[in-house]
């Protein structure tokens, strides 16, 4: 009895400290919040680092890419964030919730909860399914417009998934969890696209002036969160190839036979994700509201064999 008091004596020493740095910043963690608003729902994401008693925080809007927030507030379990001169958010932490406010010129514009986001840590499995076809070449039946149906220029043409004109986006009807995932894609010179995975995480594709996006939000990378590395020549105009194994939150990306993530962990979700389900199954699903011009072939997706 003795040697296991002393032994609980122990550990509850190590534990203290630890809880009690856990306590002095509750906000410490990655975050994730589905909001209403009125055009509709929308996904935002939240990450609080503490190091050497240095914080940061990372914010990503629902669209564009994740940023770092310099003007915030932390008090105890409430967080002021100023997102822009006459916008912030008011948070309150407790345990593995945020509930708060966001305000515009004082005003509150959207109540706003958020949970932790899920770790997502797993072993890959041992084998994959034969790799299914998503599209038969002949119509789109296994997908359907979202964003603005009413405006959507997807079609098949020769074979070919296309998005004649800017207009709406395309999502598979089918959900998936871990998978791996082959398309092929040709972009015109000056386009804008994206493939979504699970509809949160972006793989860019864009061949716009090299001026215009720093290197994680260039093609291949997932946008604003990791860049490719080696950054392949740019062949706006021709067929590409992208093989892409998401396991969890890891994500490896083969782009035309060269692996330019290896393995790497996606925080968070990225701008224009569907929702902030992070520990759900999603769907794919393809960006049509920036430009046209977008070809597809060859979508296949295997998944883990049971």
């Amino acid at each position: 009895m003795r040697r296991f008091s002393t032994g609980l004596l122990i550990v509850c020493a190590f534990l203290i400290p630890a809880r009690a740095q856990n306590e002095s910043n509750p906000f410490v963690g990655r975050w994730d919040f589905n909001i209403t608003t009125p055009g509709g729902a929308r996904a935002v994401w939240l990450g609080v680092h503490e190091k050497g008693g240095k914080v940061d925080v990372w914010y990503q809007p629902t669209g564009g890419n994740v940023y770092e927030v310099k003007t915030f507030k932390l008090n105890g379990s409430h967080l002021t964030l100023t997102l822009s001169p006459t916008l912030t958010w008011e948070l309150d932490a407790s345990g593995d919730k945020l509930t708060g406010a966001q305000k515009r010129g004082g005003k509150t514009t959207l109540e706003l909860a958020g949970v932790r986001s899920p770790d997502l840590k797993r072993a890959g499995p041992k084998a994959w399914t034969k790799p299914e076809s998503l599209f038969n070449g002949k119509n789109l039946d296994g997908w359907e417009p979202i964003g603005n149906p009413a405006r959507s220029h997807w079609t098949v043409q020769d074979g070919l998934m296309m998005n004649l004109d800017e207009g709406a986006n395309l999502k598979s009807k089918r959900t998936f969890d871990d998978f791996k995932v082959h398309y092929e894609v040709n972009c015109p010179d000056n386009g804008n696209s994206g493939f979504y995975l699970r509809g949160r995480y972006e793989v860019q594709i864009e061949y716009e002036p090299l001026s215009e996006n720093p290197p994680e939000r260039r093609i291949g990378s997932i946008y604003g969160r990791i860049a490719p590395s080696p950054a392949l020549p740019r062949t706006p105009g021709q067929w590409e190839t992208f093989d892409v194994t998401l396991v969890g939150r890891i994500v490896t990306v083969v782009h035309n036979g060269v692996t330019t993530i290896d393995r790497q962990e996606i925080e968070g979700i990225t701008g224009g994700a569907l929702d902030a389900n992070e520990g759900e199954p999603g769907p794919f699903y393809i960006q049509g509201d920036h430009t046209g011009g977008l070809k597809f072939r060859d979508i296949t997706v295997s998944v883990p064999q049971r």
